[in-house]
């Protein structure tokens, strides 16, 4: 589904990413952990496409693709999702006319009939319960004056309609109490499917206990210095990251 190889990125002429490589297949979940800083966002927001951050050197394929040569549009229209860090308030554009609007231009790309507004409604109403929004949210400027956790599932839901092929989570769990963190695991969890791939990007590893991981990787200095399976999450909240960038294994991503 994505293959990352020896992939750098400088932003302001500063070297972000240095020299990174992942590969995650369909139906799988990867987790892209490691501290402030590490280069987790820019790696996130470079696969969405964005264009202030420049590409020196490297290349990513997602499926048949060379996706550093697709615009930001066709990436999506491709089945690419970027849910933000930090998601950005619109005022002015209900939630619901831009979410509609998005889905219907899918939806002509794939040669499939746009919804109207009742049947719009109508598929998006279970997916509501299941986040535990309120409809009315919808008709609310987007994401104008929301907390943090009412942001979040916001970009969530918006996952849930556009059914994306390979959705990437910028840390989805940031400035989440407990219960918003569960509820926005569980719309994540919805989406689990083997023609689906997820790449999760975290700080916080706690959110990984609800989401499972297939793989783990750790991220530091622009680089993946260590990958490994679900038991990584316990180890690094055990230890922190330092363990991970002081050891051995460090020197070399692990199998």
């Amino acid at each position: 589904m994505l293959a990352i190889r020896n992939l750098q990125v400088s932003i302001d002429g500063r070297a972000v990413l240095k020299g990174l490589d992942l590969a995650v297949g369909a139906g799988e979940v990867h987790a892209v952990v490691g501290p402030e800083g590490s280069g987790k966002s820019t790696l996130a927001h470079v696969l969405a496409g964005r264009d202030d951050h420049a590409v020196t050197g490297g290349a990513a394929r997602y499926r048949d693709a060379d996706l550093l040569a697709l615009a930001v549009e066709e990436r999506t229209a491709r089945g690419i999702f970027l849910a933000f860090q930090h998601p950005v308030e619109i005022p002015g554009v209900a939630h619901v006319y831009f979410l509609r609007a998005a889905l219907n231009a899918l939806r002509r790309r794939r040669g499939e009939p746009e919804l109207d507004a009742v049947d719009f409604l109508t598929a998006i109403r279970g997916k509501l319960k299941l986040l535990g929004i309120n409809e009315s949210q919808l008709y609310r400027p987007l994401n104008a004056g929301l907390a943090d956790g009412d942001k979040k599932r916001n970009e969530i839901l918006q996952m849930l309609m556009l059914e994306p092929t390979l959705a990437l989570l910028d840390d989805s769990a940031a400035g989440l109490d407990g219960d918003a963190m569960k509820t926005v695991a569980h719309g994540i969890n919805t989406v689990r499917s083997p023609q689906r791939a997820i790449v999760l990007f975290a700080r916080d590893p706690r959110l990984l206990h609800y989401v499972v991981p297939d793989r783990v990787h750790v991220l530091a200095d622009g680089r993946i210095i260590r990958s490994g399976g679900r038991e990584l999450v316990s180890e690094l909240e055990g230890s922190g990251y330092e363990s991970a960038t002081d050891s051995p294994e460090a020197l070399q991503v692990r199998p």
